[in-house]
């Protein structure tokens, strides 16, 4: 994927919604942004909803199925492409549709589920902790859609420091070797960078209506926020969120990678529209390996050689 373009990065705009409830709130964020969906999502016929079920036991740690209805009734308005709901949990996948709601909505709406660690693969190459190439798996159903939705939840993450909409694409959408991506924290940031790369999301939505500090991205606890974010920027809807959780973005290894490479990294470039910010910031509590975690550089000249 090539990078954009310095006036399309230039217009970046992120969405921020507060309504009465976690429907209403993330519509609100999407009906914000609907030029921008629309623009996007013309003419697409492989659409994919990628939720985060990192964990089967855990509400907290999962995304919503409210969001998904919000989403779902969204992009049902706009386009008459296929859509298909696709994860591929660190757990069970079909446990975690059961346990969360998403086998009654895929009925309600007729829509197919896909458990993509059952899903054929396409091969890609990532690297060790040597900065060796190794070969991981990556469902095909993500690799082959041409619109790609991702529902995150604002975490901080036990290895990269927050995950948002980037990592919840990329994650679940390794297959049996989701373990070669930890690499050790410089290889793994790279490896978000050079995973998504191949799968970037169209549209981030991410639910902040309860985010998660401490111990996440499964055991942390909660934090109330009552928002919602969206974007067809997916740096910029991660970088805003980042920055509402009181981490610094540039702190974060996989989104400086991506940063003016594959979206805008810039608060000072990115446009937010509907509520105000500084409404909303809410400092969390980072994992207790946070000063390990911030340890992700690469020295230059090996930089220098993997992404030429």
């Amino acid at each position: 994927m090539c990078p954009r373009t310095t006036e399309v990065l230039e217009k970046s705009i992120v969405s921020l919604a507060s309504e009465g409830t976690r429907y209403a709130t993330v519509n609100k964020a999407l009906a914000l942004i609907q030029d921008d969906v629309e623009r996007s999502i013309r003419g697409k016929r492989r659409i994919v909803v990628k939720p985060n079920m990192v964990t089967c036991s855990n509400q907290l740690a999962a995304t919503h199925v409210d969001t998904a209805r919000a989403v779902l009734d969204f992009l049902l308005e706009l386009s008459k492409g296929e859509i298909r709901i696709a994860e591929g949990s660190a757990g069970n996948t079909r446990t975690c549709f059961k346990n969360y709601g998403y086998l009654s909505l895929a009925k309600e709406y007729g829509l197919e589920l896909i458990d993509l660690n059952e899903d054929d693969s396409v091969e890609m190459k990532v690297y060790d902790r040597d900065f060796r190439e190794i070969t991981i798996h990556l469902a095909k159903t993500i690799v082959d859609a041409d619109y790609r939705v991702s529902l995150a939840i604002p975490k901080t993450h036990d290895c990269l420091i927050v995950t948002l909409s980037l990592k919840n694409i990329v994650v679940g959408s390794a297959q049996q070797d989701k373990s070669l991506l930890h690499q050790g924290y410089p290889a793994m940031n790279l490896n978000m960078y050079q995973v998504v790369k191949q799968i970037p999301p169209n549209l981030a939505v991410i639910d902040g209506w309860v985010g998660m500090e401490g111990d996440g991205p499964v055991s942390g606890t909660p934090v109330e926020m009552g928002i919602a974010l969206t974007s067809t920027d997916f740096v910029a809807a991660d970088t805003v969120t980042a920055h509402l959780m009181c981490f610094d973005p540039n702190e974060v290894g996989y989104l400086t990678y991506a940063r003016d490479r594959l979206g805008v990294g810039d608060l000072a470039k990115i446009k937010v529209v509907g509520e105000d910010p500084a409404r909303f910031r809410r400092r969390f509590r980072p994992h207790r390996e946070y000063l390990e975690q911030r340890k992700w550089q690469v020295p230059s000249e090996v930089l220098q050689r993997l992404l030429k």
